[in-house]
């Protein structure tokens, strides 16, 4: 892959990515955070249009599927990851450029990216997305500011205990299964999804294979879904209400039910954005008046050489157990 020099390191979280997407201009749709692939949770958030997982890379793994090579490739959107940091905005675009339902609507800018990169090979895609001005802009905004504290040694030689991390996007297609990656040579065929069956069954053995191959205690995974607006979904059906025959009692406790889920919806949104607020501002001015401040009083210099002791102190406890 190519140097990923442009575009920042951004957190994997549901608000970020939320965020992200709508200020992309994608309409009627979010992302979530599963903590389980329990059918009851995902009885809660459909419509799913796509999954997203995270997890460490342990290496060159041989494909699940069939990676395609014949006419349908020039029907769905892959691409190959030419950049490090941007992996999971391209798994999350994968999933958008990918998605045929009414609810979303990917609005001017990846509506002009598609249709630009369509007739583009996989390389070519991958290449027009890491020169993309905005989508690149959009997400550098939630990068974090302090960028002066955060650097690579190049002179130092990697570890074996480095760790990678790598997204990959699971899709249904056309009564079909897709894994997304964008380090393989295509999307990968996974097979039929079995009729009368929600399409994330199909995905579940899938995840639970990767999930697998940690030992128990490890958590080096996580697990996002591409759904729905759930505001605009719960107002949808506040209004279907209105016209259901249903007692007067039982309408008033569904409406109340629904109104508090909006409301909680609401209050999500509002958390993500002073989340994402604290991500973006640029902490540093105030770092630099706290250290003035210390060295004014003559307190940076004890504290700095006590927090040098006790790292030292900790080195030497990793190497007593190595």
């Amino acid at each position: 892959m190519s140097d990923s020099v442009g575009w920042c390191l951004i957190e994997s979280d549901p608000g970020v990515f939320t965020e992200l997407i709508r200020e992309l201009g994608v309409t009627g749709a979010q992302v979530e955070e599963l903590w389980t692939l329990d059918n009851s949770l995902f009885e809660t958030i459909k419509p799913v249009h796509g999954l997203i997982f995270l997890f460490r890379w342990i290496g060159e793994d041989q494909p699940d599927g069939q990676i395609v090579r014949d006419s349908r490739v020039e029907k769905l959107f892959f691409a190959k990851q030419v950049i490090n940091n941007a992996c999971a905005t391209q798994a999350i675009l994968s999933v958008l450029l990918n998605c045929r339902h009414p609810d979303i609507e990917l609005g001017k800018t990846l509506s002009q990216f598609k249709e630009f990169s369509q007739k583009f090979d996989a390389n070519m895609k991958g290449l027009a997305l890491s020169n993309s001005q905005q989508i690149r802009s959009v997400h550098n905004s939630f990068g974090r500011s302090n960028s002066i504290f955060e650097f690579e040694d190049s002179a130092k030689p990697k570890s074996k205990d480095d760790e990678a991390y790598h997204f990959v996007a699971f899709v249904p297609i056309d009564g079909r299964l897709y894994e997304l990656d964008g380090l393989q040579e295509g999307p990968i065929d996974l097979g039929l999804i079995k009729p009368n069956t929600y399409w994330v069954e199909a995905a579940k053995p899938f995840i639970e294979k990767r999930i697998n191959k940690y030992k128990i205690g490890e958590i080096h995974f996580n697990l996002m879904a591409v759904v729905s607006d759930r505001k605009l979904i719960l107002e949808q059906r506040l209004l279907s209400l209105q016209t259901e025959e249903l007692d007067e009692a039982t309408k008033i406790s569904e409406e109340s039910n629904i109104r508090m889920k909006i409301a909680d919806e609401e209050d999500k949104m509002k958390r993500y954005k002073i989340e994402n607020a604290r991500r973006k501002h640029n902490y540093l001015p105030l770092i630099v008046e706290i250290l003035k401040l210390l060295a004014k009083d003559g307190k940076l210099v004890p504290l700095y050489e006590r927090a040098k002791a006790k790292t030292l102190e900790k080195e030497k406890e990793k190497i007593g157990k190595a």
